[in-house]
């Protein structure tokens, strides 16, 4: 299942009901103090996450004693059945308990405010004087209402066949907008089979000790010693026999002797062990550095990257060991105690792990370093309006503008020349092969390191992207415009490219004669970095047969090779597959506008 939107009304600040989109990579962005946090312990409450349990001071202060506490999630990607009994199986859908949008809306309500919330669906359900509340039924009420209205059922024993007799033979359901309470007999079935089914949701706290003792620390080193005891089964076995048999042998002794002393007390003991050996608690892993420096006495940054790693493969143990149901990442402020360069790798680490089957990823931040190189499409604006009330903008046309003022995320003023692709994996590649082309003494730009240099993807897909494309299209600066050739013809840029080539602004265009970037890589590079055998022609499709090969997504293949195996690329390798010179062109080109 995965969760598409969270709806919060009366928790904490959020008193006036709010909707949340969420998608595979969700980031929370505002002011201190505005509400981003209470949106992961919503979150925590509904999955029953242990760090997060609910307190009736939780309920919002502005909301009066009689109002309840709902935090509401709404899934996809919907279990196709579900078992009620041995012989009973049914769906979502045959019992009515889907929205307008065919997804399913779990509300948790805490009545009033207090108790431990109860789980009720919002649907669109039957609501005619013999459809509604059967769920509820016992099978007895349910047999009175199938005679009462004439009807049969395949099995009689079985709630859902009378329910399907039932709703079948009614003209008119009535189907309208309720919540449905699964508090009893099928429905409490169902519930139960719903809850089994939902992602595991992983919370990561910012303010949070950072030692080896932390659970997240503990608990995969104990699956670690666990998987190695299980491999040793045998000889543990064979050790606890022998130190079983020692020791009755000397508890033996011990009493041949007491009987000299004391014969009824002698007759009255006997040794028994009471337990087998618990092998985990024996062995405790820690880390050490190769200066034994235990890791709690480490500098914070690395202590909390340490953590996150662990956080991390727990929540994978968990969604390895729960047949699909998915994870949520929830990650509060990963940027605390990093290093710029350590942010931006952790950033990279969750959008891959966002790409993930069966992953979504949520962070907060107001850091403007690390807002700026996440996905436009991520980001979701919390803020309060003028009434107090909080709001989370993720639509908004100004959006983005609004997080930029706020955070202070500023355009790259020292720009000369500007490079424009069509996405973030095509700056990966000309960055990449820059580097390579350098290390090896040739004479191209440093696109990776150059300030005067912007590359841009025209999709605006990170903030900083966005932010440097509205400021620097009015600056008048030349450009360089490297776009696909695709399959459709026309190309699907050629007007762009003539449109560009026609400024007599001193910008150029060009499209590719193969059919992407990824048809200029060497079998060679792919292979050494991702060990994999594919055979590149100028218009097959590498990425696809890359991810075909490994089993994995396109954008993940596709990713893989521009940010690894183009370092896998060398001078003798790019022109091997390209012996018309076009990268190299191009990057004179860029060359000869930011001396110019």
């Amino acid at each position: 299942m995965k969760l598409e939107r969270l709806e919060i009304k009366n928790f904490r600040a959020y008193q006036e009901e709010v909707s949340i989109k969420i998608g595979d990579l969700t980031a929370l962005i505002g002011r201190n103090d505005v509400g981003k946090t209470t949106v992961l312990d919503a979150l925590g409450v509904f999955f029953n996450n242990k760090s997060c349990k609910y307190d009736p001071t939780d309920k919002c202060v502005f909301a009066s004693d009689d109002e309840d506490v709902e935090i509401t999630c709404v899934f996809s990607d919907l279990p196709e059945r579900l078992v009620i009994d041995s012989s009973s199986e049914t769906t979502l859908r045959d019992e009515y308990l889907l929205d307008s949008d065919g997804m399913l809306s779990l509300s948790r309500v805490f009545k009033k405010g207090k108790g431990a919330g109860a789980y009720f669906v919002n649907c669109i359900h039957p609501s005619s004087q013999h459809a509604k509340g059967t769920l509820l039924k016992k099978n007895s009420d349910l047999k009175s209402t199938a005679q009462h209205l004439g009807v049969a059922a395949d099995d009689n024993r079985s709630n859902v066949s009378l329910r399907q007799a039932i709703y079948g033979h009614l003209e008119d359901l009535e189907l309208t907008p309720q919540r449905v309470s699964l508090s009893k007999e099928d429905g409490k079935e169902i519930l139960d089979q719903v809850l089994s089914k939902l992602p595991h949701f992983a919370l990561f706290r910012a303010d949070r000790p950072s030692t080896d003792e932390e659970a997240e620390v503990q608990d995969p080193m104990k699956v670690a010693v666990s998987h190695a005891l299980q491999e040793l089964d045998d000889e543990l076995d064979a050790i606890k026999v022998q130190v079983r048999d020692r020791a009755l042998d000397v508890a033996n002794k011990t009493l041949k002797h007491l009987a000299g002393f004391d014969p009824d007390l002698a007759m009255d003991l006997s040794p028994v062990f009471r337990a087998d050996p618990k092998w985990e608690s024996v062995f405790k892993l820690s880390l050490t550095g190769d200066d034994d420096i235990p890791i709690n006495k480490r500098g914070s940054g690395v202590r909390r990257l340490v953590l996150i790693s662990f956080f991390k493969a727990e929540a994978e143990k968990i969604r390895e060991e729960s047949e699909g149901n998915g994870v949520i990442y929830a990650i509060e402020e990963p940027e605390t105690s990093q290093h710029p360069d350590k942010q931006r790798l952790l950033i990279e680490s969750l959008v891959d792990m966002s790409e993930s089957d069966g992953c979504q990823i949520l962070l907060t931040t107001h850091v403007p370093g690390l807002a700026e190189q996440l996905p436009v499409q991520s980001l979701r604006h919390v803020r309060k309006n003028s009434g107090g009330h909080v709001e989370v903008d993720s639509e908004s046309s100004e959006m983005c503008e609004v997080i930029a003022r706020d955070l202070g995320v500023l355009p790259d003023s020292r720009a000369r020349v500007i490079v424009c692709v069509e996405g973030p994996h095509d700056v990966s590649f000309l960055k990449g092969i820059s580097k390579v082309l350098r290390d090896e003494g040739v004479n191209v730009p440093d696109l990776a390191n150059d300030p005067r240099i912007v590359l841009l993807p025209l999709g605006g897909d990170t903030l900083r992207n966005w932010v440097n494309n509205n400021y620097l299209k009015s600056l008048g600066k030349p450009e360089v415009h490297i776009y696909d050739r695709d399959e459709s013809e026309p190309p699907k840029y050629q007007s762009a490219c003539d449109e560009v080539n026609a400024r007599g602004d001193g910008s150029v265009a060009f499209l590719t004669r193969k059919r992407e970037c990824e048809n200029y890589f060497h079998p060679d590079a792919i292979n050494e970095s991702l060990s994999v055998h594919v055979s590149i022609t100028d218009n097959n499709n590498v990425p696809q047969d890359v991810a075909t090969a490994l089993s994995i997504k396109e954008r993940t293949a596709k990713r893989k090779l521009n940010r690894e195996a183009v370092y896998r690329m060398n001078r003798a390798r790019l022109e091997e597959r390209d012996p018309a010179g076009e990268v190299a062109h191009w990057l004179a080109e860029i060359d000869s506008r930011l001396r110019g």
